[in-house]
């Protein structure tokens, strides 16, 4: 009997570990308070803070380009935009497109990289690109912090490779509870690639309804089941958010100008959130042009320089087939009390000499 039990035994480990395995958890030990599970079926990697989910890098095609969805606080309040990918009650229904936490451009070989969504008609698809996924090259949590690693392809409508590109996210949280993701984004020419002048990039992230600023016009929200309203009206209840700039700017005066850094202030659910974007010195075009919208759009825009001047700069981007360039950036999620100016400005030396 012990000798048919032993042989059940290894024939068990023996089927388990041929197996197809489904997903990969990187980090589950309670030193490490971030882990990673990647689920390709989903098209998905989530990672988890403290065993719940905080963030996914998502890659479906119908996105038209990867993403971080959603970002919140420690606490677990929103700090993204849930429409169009899950939707929440009382967010606007306006630009499809803008999703969570993304990088792509308006104007790569006059192929607009930003506007693409599934809402576009057929017949006019052939105006834009999409950026796919392509392949995870590596994946750890240690610690306070994890790092993923993936591969993309920026294509024209008929699926010709423009550029190659190399993101790795970082995540660390401090003890206080606040969040910082580093994106360094490697951008490799496949042909020779141009970054015509344009409004619509780099880095962006679409806010939640608490974190813009009052906005007077009529727009349409969902209801309490996430549904698009039919009736456009103007409503600002629980709008609490205004911008700040590393050069003093304040409320709708941060769009268009430069800056190290530019801060979003709000409440979300009675808590203080502080949402940070820090530019890098080494970035082309630093310090950055703010696209720093009320509407809820908070953009790090490089390369848009003639818009935001009026004309003044212009900046047409070239790259080389087989050149190369990078950008850096650092997000801060911060949620205990509203940090100052001068609190920005330490992060923002602290990255620049990482």
């Amino acid at each position: 009997m012990k000798n048919i039990l032993n042989i059940l035994l290894i024939l068990c480990v023996i089927l388990s570990s041929c197996a197809p395995s489904k997903s990969l958890h990187i980090g589950n030990t309670k030193a490490e308070r971030f882990s990673i599970i990647e689920l390709p079926a989903d098209q998905r990697i989530d990672i988890l803070l403290d065993g719940k989910r905080y963030t996914s890098y998502m890659y479906a095609d119908s996105l038209k380009k990867p993403i971080l969805f959603p970002l919140t606080t420690t606490n677990g309040n929103f700090v993204t935009r849930g429409w169009p990918i899950e939707p929440r009650a009382n967010e606007r229904t306006d630009h499809p497109h803008q999703m969570g936490l993304w990088f792509n451009y308006g104007d790569v070989n006059g192929l607009d990289f930003w506007n693409n969504s599934t809402s576009r008609a057929p017949n006019e698809r052939m105006k834009y690109g999409a950026i796919v996924h392509q392949k995870v090259d590596s994946i750890a949590a240690i610690n306070n912090s994890a790092s993923l690693r993936v591969s993309k392809l920026w294509l024209s409508p008929t699926s010709e490779p423009l550029l190659r590109e190399e993101c790795t996210y970082r995540f660390q949280v401090s003890k206080e509870g606040q969040i910082r993701i580093s994106i360094r984004v490697s951008l490799n020419a496949l042909q020779d690639v141009t970054f015509d002048d344009n409004k619509e990039g780099l880095l962006a992230i679409r806010v939640a309804r608490e974190l813009e600023q009052p906005y007077m016009q009529k727009t349409t929200f969902t209801n309490a089941n996430g549904i698009e309203d039919s009736v456009a009206r103007v409503d600002n209840q629980g709008v609490t958010g205004i911008y700040y700039s590393s050069e003093g700017k304040v409320g709708d005066d941060v769009f268009g100008t430069r800056g190290r850094w530019a801060m979003l202030n709000g409440v979300i659910n009675k808590e203080d959130v502080s949402l940070v974007i820090l530019d890098h010195p080494q970035n082309v075009g630093y310090p950055s042009y703010w696209f720093a919208r009320g509407y809820g759009l908070f953009a790090a825009n490089p390369l848009g320089q003639k818009v935001f001047s009026k004309g003044k700069e212009e900046l047409n981007y070239k790259l080389a087939k087989g050149e190369s360039t990078v950008f850096k950036y650092q997000v801060v999620i911060h949620s205990r009390g509203h940090l100052n100016p001068k609190a920005v400005d330490q992060l923002s030396r602290d990255f620049a000499n990482q």
